[in-house]
């Protein structure tokens, strides 16, 4: 029996074992993946504070580290369900077993929808092919550079590109947008932005970085655009149906939770992408971590009392 699962081990279900550890309890994480969840794969960090510049995989495995030095037990097992016990303890199925559990925190995180291309070139991916703008579009300051996406997202990607890229190019399917009408006006009014509507982009180029894409225009013709990145912005999915039973999802499937971390059910817990928020960056998963697992802590010992 342990006093906390966590089930993720990105930044914010990283964080929550850290916080959990200090308070003096027993901690198991569970993830389905790799380590680190999508910063991870981001190759700098730049706007995390007090660290000028860290690579993404550094900084999982500095946090990876610092949990398992506190005494964190890692276990690599995709849980199936999620059981609230009479006795009112959980229980936590994986693939593979079993565990039991006190509280738990649902970091589960999201994961961008990938681009799938003609050539499925996913080795890509961090090397000219990008799915967070916020994240690594600095490093593209005064080049050009391409968005692909049509929604809100895609939108506030271009417009943060435009302001220190030399030119961003816009690939839509269709000839309109589907955001904000204020950050289409916004977009609009941008000089350096090009929008090429009626495209689909079906191919990226390059051999041991990005150096082209290939797109089918409106006229069903393959042309080939030269552009040292390109940010992908069509959509993030979340997992959170082996949870349903015990949580509330909204209408895109995240969980339904405010601030301070809490579900529905009493001992259950949710930080970082995987819950329902405004702002899905690295400082706010490390935000809901001490906030989720501060507030397990707390139950826990309301349990003893």
């Amino acid at each position: 029996m342990y006093d906390i699962i966590v089930i993720g081990a990105g930044a914010a279900g990283m964080t929550s074992a850290l916080y959990a550890l200090r308070n003096s309890k027993t901690v198991l994480v569970l993830e389905s993946e790799s380590l680190g969840g999508q910063i991870a794969n981001s190759p700098r960090l730049e706007n995390y504070p007090s660290i000028k510049a860290i690579s993404g995989e550094e900084f999982a495995d500095n946090l990876y580290n610092q949990i398992i030095d506190l005494g964190a037990e890692v276990e690599f097992d995709k849980v199936v369900d999620l059981i609230k016990q009479e006795d009112g303890t959980f229980k936590v199925v994986t693939e593979y077993g079993e565990y039991l559990s006190k509280a738990v925190i649902i970091a589960a995180g999201v994961k961008h929808k990938h681009l799938r291309t003609k050539s499925d070139r996913e080795d890509l991916v961090g090397k000219g092919v990008y799915y967070c703008a916020i994240c690594d579009g600095a490093f593209y300051k005064d080049r050009e550079v391409a968005v692909i996406g049509d929604a809100n997202t895609a939108l506030q990607y271009s417009l943060l590109l435009a302001s220190y890229c030399k030119k961003v190019y816009v690939y839509t399917l269709f000839d309109k947008f589907f955001g904000d009408k204020a950050l289409v006006k916004a977009l609009r009014s941008k000089e350096n932005i090009e929008v090429r509507p009626n495209t689909s982009v079906c191919d990226f180029i390059g051999e041991n970085e990005l150096t082209a894409i290939e797109y089918k225009d409106a006229d069903g013709e393959i042309k080939r655009h030269e552009i040292p990145a390109v940010f992908v912005a069509i959509g993030q999915i979340p997992d959170n149906k082996a949870f349903a039973n015990l949580v509330d999802l909204d209408k895109d499937g995240y969980i339904i939770a405010d601030e301070t971390c809490r579900t529905k059910t009493e001992g259950l817990f949710v930080a970082g992408d995987c819950r329902t928020k405004n702002v899905r960056q690295v400082v706010t998963a490390v935000a809901d971590g001490g906030i989720a697992s501060t507030n397990a802590s707390l139950y826990i010992e309301s349990l003893n009392a």
